[in-house]
């Protein structure tokens, strides 16, 4: 019997990073219906981005089990008629090609069952870049999420225009927004007496050189030195040594310890929502982060210094209200959100008196297409690539997770639930050790010598 014919949900999510895993794991709360018990599966995708335990406490999401799996593992774990028929829902929180290649692989492991877990897919958060590329990797999945109305309406149009089936879309929003909103938090900071604080968000991948990460760097400590009355936070993803989502080559902290800092400049690690709990102006350069500092109201920057640009992300941002320079932070200048572009951001608490309330019932269309899909005959999974619609791409991507073109395992694929010894776990971790020395260390040197 199903798991939600006891009112509650058993889930499974795929990760293959930490941010992934965030979302991936907030979206399963979100979906489960008001009251339900639900039970969370966790399977992180091995790879360079599988995130380490310190980076998997951060997210806060305690799974009732959790292990690190093979894309060929997780295929036949899930894909028998006893799992197939356990779960109601799988998330699958990985990029574009994962998620193909795991479609294609439970469409070969479930043929035509139609008691089968609703597959969900989506994005971490803005989608900037690759977009007609990521949603066509993602189609086939029963619900393909969008975090906003905006997201809904272009990804709808993309799945049209190619003739591909555009009902899996389904409005939502970010799961991991929330929090006081700044009227509070401003509120509580003056009875706190603590200073007026400035946070910066980094991203791993954006910009992606030493000079332009360099720069910034720079006009952080710079705004921090003309006003020593502000408390001035570089928010950090990742320890040195740990991946995100995008390979971070250049980490922040390295490059500030070259730095003389000013003692009202800090680095700080952790939670994103706890750091916005004491923040009056966020400052990035594309980051989701500006989506959750908007939702609560948190006068937030995007800046424009190193242009307005695709390769940036922050051309999505354009209409907001929010783009300004450094130059003008130093002088004092606090943006002021568009209301019409917020909204059609999902960002529900800014463009409502109370906010929380339009948020709250941002994904009861998700539930209940679930719960209906949950209660019905499920067909086959259908994805929109096929081996005569894209023969000379789907092969490749497949193989990458040692598929062949029909999403079987392709022969010497590694073996299911073999429980990894000591010494493998041991010369494991230094194989990552190594990928992420050579990508954060070797890498850029080599690159600097090339440019002699």
């Amino acid at each position: 019997m199903p798991a939600s014919a006891k009112n509650s949900l058993r889930v499974a999510v795929l990760a293959d990073s930490d941010t992934r895993w965030k979302w991936g794991a907030l979206t399963a709360s979100r979906l489960a219906p008001e009251g339900a018990d639900i039970r969370l599966d966790g399977f992180l995708l091995r790879g360079r981005a599988t995130p380490t335990a310190r980076q998997l406490q951060e997210v806060g999401v305690r799974p009732d089990s959790l292990r690190e799996v093979t894309g060929v593992e997780f295929l036949r774990a899930l894909g028998t008629p006893e799992a197939a028929e356990s779960y109601d829902v799988l998330v699958l929180a990985l990029v574009g090609g994962g998620v193909q290649a795991m479609l294609h692989g439970l469409r070969h492991a479930w043929g035509a069952r139609s008691r089968r877990p609703v597959v969900v897919t989506g994005y971490v958060g803005v989608v900037y870049e690759k977009l007609a590329d990521g949603l066509l990797l993602r189609h086939g999945a029963d619900l393909v999420l969008a975090n906003s109305r905006q997201d809904a309406e272009r990804f709808r149009a993309v799945y049209e225009g190619v003739g591909a089936d555009a009902t899996s879309v389904t409005e939502v929003a970010l799961p991991f927004l929330g929090g006081r909103p700044y009227e509070a938090a401003g509120a509580a900071s003056a009875q706190e007496g603590r200073p007026y604080t400035v946070v910066f968000a980094v991203q791993p991948s954006v910009p992606d050189n030493r000079k332009d990460r360099t720069y910034l760097l720079d006009r952080l400590v710079r705004h921090a030195r003309l006003h020593p009355d502000r408390q001035v936070l570089l928010k950090l993803r990742s320890k040195p040594g740990e991946h995100t989502t995008h390979i971070e080559e250049l980490p922040y902290q390295k490059l500030a310890q070259k730095t003389d800092l000013p003692s009202n400049f800090r680095l700080v690690y952790g939670h994103m929502g706890e750091v916005l709990d004491t923040t009056d102006l966020l400052v990035t350069v594309s980051s989701t982060a500006a989506l959750e500092s908007l939702h609560r109201r948190i006068p937030t920057v995007v800046l424009t210094d190193l242009g307005i640009r695709e390769a940036l992300g922050n051309h999505h941002f354009v209409g907001s209200g929010c783009l300004a320079s450094w130059d003008q932070l130093d002088a004092g200048h606090e943006p002021a959100p568009d209301p019409e572009w917020v909204a059609r951001q999902g960002v529900a608490a800014a463009s409502t008196p109370s906010g929380e309330g339009s948020y709250a019932t941002a994904f009861d269309a998700a539930r209940d297409r679930i719960t209906q899909l949950i209660a019905a005959e499920l067909p086959p999974l259908t994805p929109y690539y096929t081996p005569v619609t894209a023969p000379g791409y789907l092969p490749g991507i497949l193989a990458r997770h040692h598929l062949g073109p029909d999403g079987s395992p392709l022969p010497g694929a590694p073996a299911a639930d073999r429980q990894a010894g000591p010494v493998r776990q041991i010369v494991r971790r230094a194989a990552r050790g190594a990928y992420r020395h050579g990508v954060q260390r070797v890498a850029p040197v080599i690159r600097r010598m090339g440019e002699l």
